[in-house]
């Protein structure tokens, strides 16, 4: 009880901070760029219901581990407490024996056993609501898994395209190819076609879910995908569709926007970024210009799927680990500068860890809830909170207006609200002189709690230690605040007594 109440009162002074902090505008509803998505592979994230565990190996990276449905919605709260909106999950649908993953589909409208039932996939979707959050099914149309039982099915035989390796990139390999060996769908055949629109639409109108992930969307011709976002899109007008389309070029995938298709995750993003942040000495220009291509080329940049890592990827921790670097120290400034530039970011689960892996399938381990970082997770926290606080983080312009290399300095502009996003990548302190803060006005450092501002020749000199970020919003300068500190003054004071009261009782207690 002692220690309760001692760290509410040491808490105090800083709610109080924010709470004398500038007011911001109103966050405007329904956008997409203002989601944090946290994305699951259902089978290694949490075993909520222990009677579907069939041949679960925990011991075999390549075997079902337990996760489930259930698992996932006993950790809902969990989710939602460290500040995401929204949740994707990989695909659910009955798999053939060891798809774990999701990707090897056998029944296109079933759950597969091992994650649980239909209703199992409702009462996620409803308590996800419940908690205000959006959710999104990853959804495959590509291929089916290797033994599918159409393979033998002589009515369906023109349903695949004829079996042939995918080699070299032409379009035609992509759309055509097995990928992976997988049996390639002939999305061109109408009855295929017709199936898989009745497929999406069950999933939307027995679960209620929000919106889908469509995985391989390179590998399927674009006139598939612009029917097929006409069909979702006349069941539910709102329905999300973010696309996988995986290439470092962003004017290919932004080619893809034409269908219909209202989102992508942004692999340029990803490979420029993860490359940035797992070591100190890169320059955090590069960032800059990923944005400017993504400007030129998207009609709606700032909806972009932004991440660090992901199921088909090294996780991060691991390229900070092979660059000899501190996990945390490159977590913390990474997704500072993911949380607080254009794009929607997605959070791989076990980030917050933050979970290790090398390549597919090492990066799917089960998650470990025990064996966590706080300063991590508390960091991940503190940035969702600023994020929805200022509506510049997530629908204002976006200039460097500082570069000197590993440190640089980013401006987003919104309406009146003005941000500063503050990158120090490099291995030692670093400062800038901005001069182009309105007079009267002064700087609030966000993450550090700290105030800047004029020196007396209408310079805001801001500065950072080595590798890390600050965000600075820019607000009425109003001197001292008086009522804060008499407020402030008033709980040390009240913590003061607390204290000697404590100090006497226990006194008291003790023998002569």
């Amino acid at each position: 009880m002692k220690k309760r109440v001692l760290t509410t009162l040491v808490m105090i002074p800083f709610l109080l901070f924010y709470a004398f902090g500038a007011e911001a505008a109103e966050k405007e509803e329904g956008s997409w760029q203002d989601e944090l998505m946290y994305f699951i592979m259902v089978d290694r994230f949490n075993n909520g219901d222990a009677s579907n565990d069939y041949s679960v190996n925990p011991e075999d990276p390549k075997a079902y581990h337990g996760g489930d449905l259930e698992g996932i919605i006993e950790k809902l709260d969990y989710i939602k407490d460290m500040g995401f909106t929204s949740i994707w999950i990989t695909p659910i649908m009955e798999n053939e024996p060891k798809g774990y993953h999701g990707y090897w589909i056998s029944d296109f409208k079933e759950v597969e056993e091992h994650f649980g039932t239909m209703e199992d996939a409702k009462r996620l979707v409803d308590e996800a609501h419940k908690r205000d959050m959006k959710v999104v099914f990853d959804f495959v149309v590509n291929h089916t898994g290797y033994q599918h039982e159409w393979l033998t099915d002589p009515s369906k035989e023109d349903w695949f395209h004829e079996e042939s390796r995918m080699v070299g990139n032409s379009q035609d390999q992509l759309e055509n190819g097995w990928l992976a060996g997988l049996p390639d769908l002939n999305t061109e055949n109408p009855e295929v076609k017709e199936y898989l629109f009745d497929a999406a639409e069950y999933w939307i109108d027995e679960t209620g879910v929000d919106g889908f992930r469509l995985d391989t969307v390179k590998h399927v011709p674009k006139e598939f995908w612009s029917e097929f976002s006409d069909h979702v899109k006349s069941i539910d007008p709102d329905f999300f569709l973010m696309g996988e389309v995986w290439s470092e070029d962003p004017r290919y995938i932004a080619g893809y926007e034409e269908v219909g298709i209202d989102s992508f995750v942004d692999y340029p993003f990803f490979e420029t970024a993860t490359q940035v942040f797992k070591q100190p000495g890169q320059s955090v220009a590069e960032l800059g210009k990923v944005w400017q291509r993504n400007e030129a080329f998207y009609e709606d940049p700032h909806s972009l799927g932004t991440f660090l890592d992901n199921h088909d990827n090294k996780r991060f921790t691991r390229l900070a680990n092979e660059a000899k670097q501190n996990p945390i120290t490159r977590w913390k400034l990474a997704l500072t500068y993911m949380y607080t530039a254009p794009g929607m970011p997605i959070v791989y689960y076990g980030s917050e860890v933050p979970l290790d892996g090398g390549e597919d399938p090492d990066n799917r381990r089960i998650m470990n809830f025990k064996a966590g970082d706080e300063e991590l997770k508390q960091h991940i926290e503190q940035l969702a909170a600023i994020r929805k606080k200022f509506p510049v983080l997530t629908q204002g312009s976006f200039e460097q207006v500082i570069d000197e290399g590993p440190f640089g300095v980013f401006k987003r502009t919104y309406e009146d609200e003005v941000a500063y996003i503050a990158i120090n990548n490099s291995k030692e302190t670093k400062s800038a002189v901005l001069g182009e803060v309105v007079e009267g006005e002064q700087l609030r450092g966000l993450i550090h709690d700290s105030i800047v501002r004029d020196n007396g020749n209408g310079e805001y000199e801001i500065g950072l230690d080595r590798e890390t970020a600050d965000v600075y919003i820019v607000e009425e300068d109003t001197g001292l605040n008086w009522i804060f500190f008499g407020v402030l003054a008033l709980v040390m004071g009240s913590f003061v007594a607390f204290v000697v009261l404590i100090s006497r009782k226990n006194k008291k207690s003790q023998p002569e």
